[in-house]
């Protein structure tokens, strides 16, 4: 897509009315928001408002990225208007910023505050890593030097995590809450509630609707949430069981949305010395051992849910390939083949799974996992942990060379871009378990290949090629996912949810 065309769909984008097609727009009012998921590190009262902090991934309603990812997966201007590489082979890339951007705090956005934002990004997101350089330009341009070609960057500068904030010194930068978006903070109680008010010089012309904003984290809630739904203390419950679907369907006063695309959830296989994951022929039984489809159908519901490829990209993906499976017999005869090969004829225990409860129905999810990997001689314990704290416990001291490994544990992840996704599975991160070998490093070749690659249909091929190295080495496991949901009172008009739920947006949301 080239530069004239994305501002062409930006604009539209952009164009009030266009997700209002139940009626004209009222200004003024609130709606109070429970979320059922996270994806958060700790917050305290001093970083309560920071972007990587917010009590969910809801960053969009006090901050701004550059890019936004619209419902279609498709690259929209936010903060900035243009974007291109400025090498041939794209590691370079030049982004022009949007004129006339105010911070809350009525500051002027500038080229500066880009770069002290990624100073921070640079350091802490995963994606934003292979960064090596940051410049301001003249003419309101930013200039980003990658450490290799990667013809999918924009959607680096879409992330979650990646907001504009005011510049200022890396370990202070963001504290404030002071950002760009659409509404700006009034209070927040950490890891509770965040109060949010209108943003009345929001660069969007016209928007938001609504006067303010309640956002309370009902992590592992949801009966709680759904209660105060139909009681009236809530408008909206985000990132529902999708098995809860069909009985909120009856309800006349109630909407049910869905964002699609959706979340699964990766299993780390610590490849450490000594862990039975070492052996390639365990992971390949643990991943024939899973019933994939029970999964499906027992926790999501037929339609609700897919069957993973144990790559990171989800089903809704034109990249992404299935993968044939075996029927039933087949699969846990060949799981206990691999398990005998491997020097465990009697099966295998593999230890405590760890899990958190990032969606309502992750519970259910590894209850299937465990029983159904028991049929093929695949035991092993469930240990739920407290969100509070989970990445750091997931992840531990992670220092390889002080012998030092994370933990054989599941994270949730969201629908992304190939060359973010595919990126999740490199060897230097825990969620690969390490992997590391021959089979490792082909797969790094092809995707440096395909990021140095303008042309789509030939990093389609090789995308393709990737997904098959990792249904054969398994790395991690990622079994199956499901489509996400929301629920909201009608009264609530213009809400759109989205695959990505960290992109979801509040702007056009008016209370009827």
């Amino acid at each position: 897509m080239t530069a004239l065309s994305r501002r062409a769909l930006g604009a539209l984008s952009l164009l009030p009315g266009l997700a209002t097609a139940q009626g004209a727009p009222r200004r003024g009012g609130s709606i109070s928001v429970a979320q059922c998921s996270a994806n958060r590190f700790v917050a305290s009262a001093q970083t309560a408002r920071h972007p990587y902090f917010t009590v969910d991934l809801t960053t969009r309603i006090p901050y701004n990225a550059l890019v936004w990812v619209d419902r279609q997966m498709r690259l929209q201007p936010e903060l900035a208007i243009s974007w291109q590489p400025a090498s041939a082979d794209q590691s370079v890339w030049d982004i022009t910023l949007r004129p006339g951007v105010r911070f809350h705090d009525g500051t002027a956005l500038r080229a500066e505050d880009v770069v002290a934002s990624y100073e921070l990004h640079r350091q802490r997101n995963f994606a934003s890593g292979q960064i090596q350089k940051i410049e301001a330009m003249a003419d309101g341009r930013v200039r980003f030097s990658l450490d290799a070609g990667n013809s999918e960057f924009p959607y680096v500068l879409a992330e979650y995590q990646n907001m504009i904030m005011p510049a200022a010194p890396v370990e202070t930068i963001g504290n404030t809450g002071i950002g760009t978006g659409p509404f700006r903070f009034a209070s927040t109680d950490p890891n509770r509630i965040a109060v949010y008010e209108r943003n009345p010089d929001y660069w969007r012309e016209g928007f938001p609707y609504l006067d303010r904003i309640e956002l309370h984290n009902r992590e592992g809630q949801q009966e709680t949430a759904l209660a105060g739904l139909r009681a009236g203390q809530f408008d909206m419950v985000m990132t529902i069981d999708p098995r809860s679907v069909r009985n909120l369907q009856r309800d006349a006063d109630l909407v049910v949305d869905s964002g699609g695309g959706g979340h699964h959830y990766v299993i780390q296989l610590p490849k450490h010395p000594g862990s039975p994951f070492e052996d390639k022929r365990v992971r390949q039984a643990l991943a024939l051992g899973v019933d994939r489809e029970a999964i499906v159908r027992l926790v999501y519901g037929e339609g609700n849910g897919w069957v993973g490829n144990d790559s990171h990209l989800v089903a809704a993906d034109p990249n992404f390939m299935a993968m044939p499976r075996l029927p039933r017999a087949e699969a846990v005869a060949r799981a206990r083949a691999l398990l005998a090969a491997a020097g465990h004829p009697n099966g295998i225990n593999l230890g405590t799974l760890y899990w958190s409860p990032q969606s309502p129905e992750v519970g259910r999810y590894f209850q299937v996992l465990q029983e159904t990997a028991r049929e093929a001689g695949l035991t092993m314990a469930l240990e739920q942990r407290p969100a509070d704290g989970y990445v750091q416990f997931r992840t531990g001291d992670n220092d390889l060379a002080k012998g030092s490994f994370h933990r054989f544990a599941m994270t949730a992840v969201g629908p992304r871009n190939p060359g973010i996704s595919l990126f999740r599975m490199r060897g230097d991160f825990v969620e690969s378990g390490h992997w590391r070998g021959a089979e490792h490093d082909r797969y790094m070749a092809l995707y440096a290949e395909a990021m140095r690659e303008g042309d789509a249909a030939r990093r389609r091929e090789m995308f393709a090629a990737m997904q098959s190295l990792l249904h054969e080495e398994v790395p991690a496991l990622l079994p199956a996912g499901t489509m996400t949901f929301s629920v909201r009172r009608r009264h609530v008009q213009g809400f759109e949810f989205h695959p990505q739920i960290w992109s979801v947006r509040f702007d056009e949301v008016w209370r009827g």
